[in-house]
């Protein structure tokens, strides 16, 4: 059981890795003030964060470890003013079912782990969720805020339910090419250089 605990370099190496999730993240989350990036960030998020998440799942076999990472990027997204409800609540439920997922495939199979990649990066989409959910009084805030009509005019071309529905697809399908790819570069190159 001692050995099923996250010990002090679990968290390093968490904390490591997340530190690279959050900042291939966040600069997709500047790239969302052009309208279209912010609605495709989920995806273009989980097509290059592969690699951090899947060096956790290798480094890190143990349960809790998922949990974390989603905590600690909640918590900068908190901190940097980006924080909403709705995200909280998105990320949370990807974090919960990454995290049963790696258990039910004893965090040793690259196909529960990518699939538990896949849940976790479905989670973002609660940063450009409140776009459908909340439509009338989204606008209005970031009218509010500053935010130019032009802008909103782009953005509101992007509110059907078939595009909603588009990104999640589209999302679970970067994320598994995001797996692959992490992979790849895993075998190739990580291996050779010792990092696993």
């Amino acid at each position: 059981m001692m050995n099923n605990k996250l010990k002090g370099k679990d968290l390093i190496t968490i904390g490591i890795y997340t530190a690279i999730y959050f900042v291939i993240n966040f600069a997709f989350m500047l790239a969302g003030m052009i309208p279209v990036m912010w609605i495709m960030m989920p995806s273009l998020i989980a097509l290059f964060t592969g690699v951090p998440y899947m060096m956790i799942c290798n480094k890190v076999q143990k349960a809790g470890a998922i949990l974390i990472m989603g905590t600690v990027t909640v918590l900068i997204y908190y901190a940097t003013g980006q924080f909403t409800t709705v995200i909280l609540a998105t990320f949370a439920v990807g974090c919960i079912l990454a995290e049963i997922i790696r258990a039910i495939t004893r965090y040793t199979s690259f196909i529960g782990n990518t699939l538990s990649f896949a849940l976790f990066s479905i989670g973002m989409i609660g940063s450009p969720l409140p776009i459908w959910l909340f439509k009338e009084s989204f606008f209005a805030h970031i009218s509010e805020v500053g935010m130019s009509q032009d802008y909103i005019n782009a953005l509101e071309k992007f509110t059907s339910p078939a595009i909603l529905i588009g990104v999640i697809i589209l999302t679970f399908i970067c994320s598994l090419v995001g797996a692959l790819i992490a992979k790849r570069m895993m075998n190739k190159h990580f291996k050779k250089a010792g990092i696993i």
